[in-house]
């Protein structure tokens, strides 16, 4: 099988870094092999961070903005190359790149007068032009057209990389919305399940921003000093996308920066105290998401826990406490990356895209049908 050096960009709804992995791939499918060589993160600065909160809200977005931002960001994700290729000394010829782009709003149950669907920003021109290769992104408007949520899309790599004959595995990611992937033991792909759990980092994030000025609570140091703030908790466990049947999935519409001012504005005394609870609440969702939709169709083997939320310390030990009697591991224990989780995730789909092979998980998203995801934008030279 020929092998690709191929190269995968993820900018989550956690606003804290451009991540970018190089890879070498061969084969697709299940007979994928996939070798990292190198993982680097570009961090998204208080001013950029801002610019991209803004357009991501209708009540401060600008066509103006979006359409220069779009452009921007392009020029940043070409940045964050650069600087993978300078640190691992790469100086050979990158057969693609596959970016993710900058989620600024998600519509999968969009009223009318609009239409169902989903936005990423981050043109990939600057990535073609100043790296001259190939660019695979705008992964997931396909699955849209064929009637799923165009998200999540990692259950198609997750299933590449994790299935196991003995094993019911679920995929934990908590980038800034937390989604899991169910593997059932020996599954095919049609046997794989995924949604949106809810919130990942992003509440706590948001917090941490207002309070600190920070762009998260690095190993919970703030969180660790607080406590449950039940009124919080009791309010923030009415939402009604917690009960909502699977597949299903969210964003910062629902669990964004307006609902966490709310509560700060409303216990402005009371940091460490609602860093806490968002951190419990964020912890609950995923384990509650578990109790009510997985668990009374499978016995849950092993929690894999991925993504930058794998590295809160406490978030980690609140889900291993709700889930008493599981084994709960980070990526880490399998000899992967939990930073690099997401990236790797877009190499594979990009790799699948090239070769012309259908990449959603219609049981995850909802869609209809298997379809070829992304759009290619080829080299320019």
């Amino acid at each position: 099988m020929t092998e690709k050096i191929a190269i995968g960009l993820m900018s989550g709804t956690s606003l804290d870094g451009v991540d970018a992995v190089l890879t070498k791939i061969s084969g697709y499918g299940v007979d994928t092999n996939l070798e990292v060589l190198g993982f680097t993160s570009l961090d998204i600065d208080d001013t950029l961070r801002q610019k991209i909160l803004n357009v991501s809200h209708p009540e401060s977005s600008r066509v103006d903005d979006i359409t220069s931002l779009n452009m921007e960001l392009g020029m940043i994700w070409s940045k964050a190359v650069t600087k993978l290729l300078d640190e691992t000394q790469y100086e050979g010829a990158i057969d693609f790149i596959a970016s993710h782009g900058q989620t600024i709003h998600h519509l999968p149950n969009a009223t009318a007068p609009h239409v169902r669907s989903t936005l990423q920003i981050g043109d990939p021109s600057y990535l073609a032009y100043d790296h001259n290769t190939d660019v695979v992104f705008n992964f997931r408007m396909m699955d849209m057209v064929a009637g799923g949520d165009g998200a999540p899309l990692v259950p198609y790599t997750e299933f590449v990389l994790y299935r196991d004959a003995k094993k019911t595995r679920l995929l934990q990611n908590i980038g800034g919305i937390g989604n899991v992937t169910v593997i059932p033991a020996n599954a095919q792909l049609d046997d794989v399940s995924a949604f949106d759990t809810g919130p990942g980092n992003m509440m706590m994030n948001a917090a941490m921003a207002y309070f600190y000025q920070k762009p998260y609570d690095k190993d919970a140091a703030m969180a660790k000093q607080g406590h449950l703030i039940q009124e919080i908790f009791d309010t923030l466990a009415t939402n009604p996308y917690l009960n909502i049947a699977p597949p299903k999935s969210t964003g910062r519409e629902m669990f964004g920066e307006d609902v966490v001012k709310a509560i700060c504005e409303t216990y402005p005394n009371q940091a460490n105290d609602v860093l806490y609870t968002l951190t419990y609440f964020t912890a609950y969702t995923i384990a509650q998401a578990y109790k009510d939709f997985v668990m009374p169709h499978h016995t849950i083997d092993e929690v894999i826990l991925g993504g930058g939320g794998a590295y809160n310390p406490l978030l980690v030990s609140l889900i291993d406490e709700m889930l008493d009697g599981i084994v709960v591991i980070t990526q880490e224990s399998l000899g992967f990356s939990s930073d690099a989780k997401e990236a790797i995730a877009f190499v594979i789909l990009g790799n699948e895209t090239l070769n012309k092979q259908p990449s959603n998980v219609p049981t995850a998203t909802g869609a209809s049908k298997p379809v070829i995801l992304g759009q290619i934008q080829p080299k320019p030279f």
